[in-house]
């Protein structure tokens, strides 16, 4: 697998990125098509494409935080589903960033977010705050609860969620 960092939105790669995120994440989860591609001017995102036999296969958007990496998503293309690609982006992960922190959905919502939350188990992360409130994406779109998952134990998930709000969702 490769993991290859897409530096603008005129890229070839992020209509297809788009599209399957549109697609995958609920309204109120996601950025509309001109907020997403104002991420590339933010120096402390990482939109990464995953290639496997130069097919891209998925994708990760990544928030270089203070002390930590923030994975606001996480994608396999359904069709490269069920086909072990996850883990191999949750090692990816692991062995570049030694703290990682991510939002899912509550595992009781329905199946597909009780499969997801025991991938991530699976996988390393363990629930760190299941008050957690995403806030919202803008106008129109709703504040969410949501749970955070981390591979490590944070000194202070205030501070933590703070930076997240401030960074990430301001």
């Amino acid at each position: 697998m490769e993991f290859l960092q897409i530096t603008s939105p005129d890229d070839y790669r992020i209509q297809e990125i788009y599209d399957s995120y549109a697609s995958s994440f609920p309204e109120d989860e996601r950025r509309d098509w001109y907020k997403f591609v104002r991420l590339f001017e933010h120096p402390q995102v990482k939109v990464i494409s995953v290639l496997c036999e130069t097919k891209n296969v998925g994708y990760l958007i990544l928030w270089e935080l203070s002390s930590f990496i923030f994975v606001e998503h996480f994608e396999v293309f359904s069709q490269f589903r069920n086909q072990k690609f996850g883990s191999h982006i949750t090692d990816y992960l692991f062995k570049n960033h030694p703290k990682i922190i991510l939002e899912i959905e509550p595992q009781h919502l329905n199946e597909n977010s009780q499969r997801r939350f025991s991938f991530y188990k699976r996988n390393g992360f363990h629930l760190i705050d299941e008050m957690y409130i995403q806030p919202s994406y803008g106008e129109g779109k709703k504040a969410l609860p949501l749970w955070l998952l981390s591979n490590y134990h944070p000194e202070n998930l205030n501070e933590v969620k703070d930076e997240i709000y401030d960074v990430v969702y301001h």
